[in-house]
């Protein structure tokens, strides 16, 4: 069966020239975008429930670019001033290039990794006898508090936003070819807004193993995974699956 329509559980790209326009006018398709899940910040009243004192952190602990949108709203919304002085510790250099949003950049300390918490460890060490905050949402991956221990520093996590599921009702009568999933909680999603949803011809596209166990386990067919060696990204693996199967 042709693929001519497909459905991205993610918000539109900014850019009109990402990999999905190339994708949409070299096959033809339409492509549309609708976040199946989006974040909502904790309030400062929920927030203060965690009993947590800004001012016993000299180091941040920067994983996402909404942990550095939350961090910074709810210090405001606290009146809490973050001291010149505090310390970032950044996942990604996509991180901290987000974190000038709101810091002067030359005039901080900011320590970047790679892409994952373990690229940091070099640079925890050196101030190991310091406290650190984790700034996060409701959902943490086991991944990082692990890791954290192992290091052996002495780290708190502050829960500052959360994953909701958005509503996806005005869907119900509309039909896909493909639905793409970045995530596990897209999934969920999806069965949430309809709980009597049937596969039949719909394609999956999965990106990453926690969206494929997702999917498996809801009992959904998966016909297009990523990454993969030969397709990294989710563009090129739904590229692949139209020119192999879908024309």
């Amino acid at each position: 069966m042709k693929v001519k329509t497909i459905l991205v559980s993610q918000p539109e790209p900014a850019n009109d020239k990402s990999p999905y326009s190339r994708l949409k006018e070299k096959h033809k398709l339409k492509i549309d975008f609708r976040p199946f899940i989006h974040v909502e910040g904790l309030s400062a009243k929920e927030v203060r429930l965690q009993k947590i004192n800004f001012s016993d952190f000299d180091n941040v602990i920067l994983t996402s670019r909404n942990a550095v949108d939350h961090f910074f709203r709810i210090t405001d919304e606290m009146r809490y001033k973050v001291p010149d002085s505090t310390k970032y510790f950044c996942q990604s250099e996509a991180v901290a290039f987000y974190l000038q949003k709101y810091v002067v950049y030359r005039k901080r300390k900011i320590y970047v990794g790679e892409k994952n918490i373990n690229d940091l460890e070099a640079f925890f060490q050196k101030f190991k006898t310091e406290k650190f905050l984790l700034p996060t949402s409701d959902v943490l991956k086991p991944s990082i508090p692990d890791s954290l221990n192992k290091m052996g520093i002495d780290w708190t996590r502050l829960q500052l936003y959360k994953t909701v599921v958005s509503d996806l009702s005005d869907l119900r009568n509309v039909y896909y070819d493909v639905l793409v999933f970045f995530s596990p909680s897209g999934i969920e999603s999806l069965l949430k807004n309809f709980p009597d949803f049937e596969q039949n011809e719909t394609r999956i596209a999965a990106y990453g193993n926690a969206t494929v166990l997702a999917a498996d386990k809801a009992k959904l067919r998966i016909d297009i995974k990523a990454p993969t060696p030969e397709t990294p990204s989710m563009t090129m693996a739904i590229e692949k699956y139209i020119s192999n199967k879908g024309k």
